[in-house]
């Protein structure tokens, strides 16, 4: 029995942690539901796109670390998310409209 919580069920608090701190959580792409990768997309008020996946951290421990294009265009990340998904069919894509990027990821490192 593996320690981690199947995909889905992280992807369901995640949603619901964004939306209930007064944030846009919505699913661009399903993935596979117990154990495929998670992108997210996180923009500060429609602004400011950055991607986040899971990682290693610095530290060793797990945190959220910089992915894709290191620009903020939304039509980069677009087509480096669809790309990603074109060769991973089982990776998630969760779009995030958050407050801060850099505290969400510290919040969430911990929980995610």
């Amino acid at each position: 029995m593996s320690e981690r919580l199947p995909t889905h069920l992280r992807v369901g608090a995640l949603l619901r942690r964004v939306n209930d701190s007064g944030g846009m959580a919505l699913v661009r792409a399903k993935g596979e539901p117990q154990g495929g990768a998670v992108l997210l997309i996180v923009s500060e008020k429609g602004r400011d796109f950055k991607c986040l996946e899971r990682g290693i951290g610095p530290d060793g421990t797990p945190a959220l670390i910089a992915a894709g294009p290191a620009a903020a265009d939304p039509e980069a990340i677009e087509a480096y998310w669809r790309r990603r998904r074109a060769r991973d069919p089982d990776l998630w894509v969760i779009e995030l409209d958050v407050a801060s990027h850099p505290r969400f990821a510290a919040e969430t490192s911990a929980f995610y």
